[in-house]
């Protein structure tokens, strides 16, 4: 066994103690490592090269239960369970999964330092289909939910549109019903949808009424070869891999019983879904943090220049140590934040963690523009090339707006923060006030 290099692990797998690690969590991170370094990780940097990632990974992962980690802890034990399948890895029970567990799990999938091949596995998987599980009818949940917790058929969240992006209220895509109302008719677009070019059915935003976000509802939407719908690949600058899809929409006759929860409760069920996606989002782009600034410090070991190594140079050790506080730090309140999740209920959570879920996702694109600007500027001109020795560095840079970005673009994460925590201020102050009359002497 290797020493890590410094800032490649976090504390706790250095040997430091840590307050949050059961054996259950230490026993998980064993078992899913080496699931996911054998199918995933010694080979993510090749498919990010050649810009996809083959099908029969995605079958690997169904058929072994590895996509179920990704959806929000609790899991839905019920439907797990009525499906054959009552442990993960033959490690962690259902039932005794936290969101700990789904930490270790997120972290472990970024492990390659590329966001876009673990993208293209789950990002349908983790936010399609939690609002089928909260908020679809019985009819609904057997119509989807056996081949789509399976793996037998593969969605997506459709939420962006070409005009419209944090701002969710805007939505344009309309669903207006049938003069019988047995179907909606779906016309509009969706842009930069990761996952769906593959998928068989979104979880879609659309307009089923007036302007603004009480217009809003959830439909489930068919899409690979039904008539209407037409997909192409978008190429963005990073997640390669992650089938970003471009989706339009022309006179899309979906069934009225598609309808996930009701009309009108759109913009409530969005807001809701957002918070598992921003936090484990802050989880994968801090390690992609850790693997830039820790293949940069295992560089300037090596690296001679000036006739002394990098690593010699008092400028280069005040560079990744400022990036080193800013990487620590955000995983110091990443793991406080993921243990707070395992003690709060969903609701009381949504009310105390929401804004701050939205700071962490922020601050976590902000950590890693900045270990990530730090490695390539000590990589060189290495960090400024595809190949070669800082390829990582390079490729991870790629990927820093899509960390910034989706999921609530930074600038909108960082006000919409601030404003839950006025608002839960304002709440518990007007709470705490004693009602005219009622003073005890």
């Amino acid at each position: 066994m290797k020493q890590p290099i410094p800032f490649s692990e976090p504390p706790a797998l250095c040997g430091l103690p840590s307050p949050y690690y059961t054996p259950s969590h230490v026993a998980w991170r064993k078992a899913c490592r080496s699931f996911i370094d054998e199918n995933l990780t010694q080979h993510a940097m090749d498919w990010e090269r050649e810009g996809f990632v083959p099908e029969d990974v995605f079958h690997q992962f169904a058929s072994s239960n590895m996509l179920v980690p990704s959806l929000p802890a609790p899991l839905p034990i019920q439907w797990l369970k009525k499906l054959g399948i009552h442990d993960i890895l033959n490690t962690v029970k259902v039932e005794d999964w936290d969101y700990i567990h789904t930490a270790i799990y997120t972290d472990e999938m970024t492990r390659s330092g590329l966001q876009g091949p673990a993208a293209s596995l789950t990002t349908g998987f983790s936010y399609a289909i939690p609002p089928i599980l909260k908020f679809g009818s019985q009819q609904l949940q057997e119509r989807f939910l056996p081949a789509l917790l399976l793996g037998k058929k593969r969605t997506c969240i459709a939420i962006t549109e070409p005009n419209t992006g944090s701002d969710v209220a805007g939505i344009q895509t309309t669903a207006t019903k049938t003069p019988d109302g047995k179907h909606y008719i779906v016309n509009g677009t969706k842009k930069w949808i990761t996952n769906g070019i593959w998928s068989s059915y979104a979880t879609m935003a659309v307009r089923t009424s007036g302007p603004g976000p009480a217009g809003l509802s959830l439909l489930l939407v068919p899409l690979l070869d039904y008539p209407g719908v037409s997909m192409r690949k978008i190429k963005v600058a990073g997640h390669l891999t992650s089938g970003t899809t471009f989706i339009e929409l022309d006179e899309v006759k979906v069934p009225v019983e598609n309808l996930i929860g009701q009309e009108g409760q759109g913009m409530k069920y969005i807001m809701t879904n957002f918070n598992h996606e921003r936090l484990t989002i802050a989880i994968g782009v801090t390690r992609q943090a850790r693997v830039a600034l820790a293949a940069a410090f295992e560089y300037c070991l090596q690296r001679e220049a000036f006739g002394k190594t990098l690593m010699e140079q008092p400028v280069v050790r005040h560079r990744l140590a400022k990036a080193g506080a800013l990487l620590e730090s955000q995983w110091a309140w990443i793991e406080q934040f993921v243990y707070q999740m395992t003690k709060l209920g969903k609701v009381e959570a949504d009310v105390e963690l929401g804004g701050l879920t939205a700071l962490a996702k922020a601050q976590a694109g902000i950590v890693l523009d900045e270990c990530a600007r730090c490695a390539v500027l000590l990589f060189g001109g290495n960090g400024f090339t595809t190949t070669g020795r800082g390829e990582i560095a390079e490729r991870i840079y790629r990927d820093v707006p899509g960390a910034r970005v989706p999921g609530g673009s930074e600038d909108v994460m960082l006000d919409l923060a601030v404003r839950q925590l006025v608002k839960n201020y304002q709440n518990k102050s007007k709470a705490l006030e004693r009602p005219k009359g009622s003073s005890k002497l």
